[in-house]
């Protein structure tokens, strides 16, 4: 169906909760299979509705629910806050195809923070799959609160 790019409505509502602390709570990612059935995007709540619609890719060097990202730094600048995870997540020797990724939080039963379109299909062939973060900085970092 389709994925958008998106900060959760329901991890916004969490946070002003306080059921997530990003640099304390395991924080993964998943990735979306090629063409997947659902729609990822701000309504996602939950990493179960990638898995309830086997949306989650799969392949060679990808294990589900495996990737943790680690590391996480929270930053101001000016007036937005915004978190960094260390390392970008990678997986070596494998074969996977994916449109977009969903990060969530293990910690707070596997609740979604954000959904990520890769702008197409991409590919590694019993190679290195690497997602790549934007610098991260007020106007660029993939979680970010203004």
């Amino acid at each position: 169906m389709a994925i958008t790019t998106a900060m959760c409505t329901s991890f916004k509502a969490e946070l002003l909760g306080g059921l997530h602390d990003l640099d304390s709570d395991v924080i993964k990612i998943a990735l979306i299979k090629a063409s997947p059935t659902g729609t990822y995007d701000a309504t996602t709540t939950n990493y179960s509705n990638l898995t309830g619609n086997s949306d989650e890719a799969s392949g060679t060097g990808y294990t589900p629910d495996a990737e943790t990202l680690t590391s996480a730094s929270i930053t101001t600048s000016g007036t937005t806050a915004y978190v960094d995870f260390g390392d970008d997540p990678e997986w070596t020797s494998a074969t996977i195809s994916a449109d977009g990724c969903l990060i969530y939080n293990e910690t707070a039963g596997d609740r979604a923070i954000c959904v990520i379109d890769f702008g197409g299909t991409k590919t590694s062939t019993n190679g290195t799959f690497k997602v790549e973060f934007p610098t991260p900085g007020a106007s660029t970092a993939i979680i970010r609160i203004a």
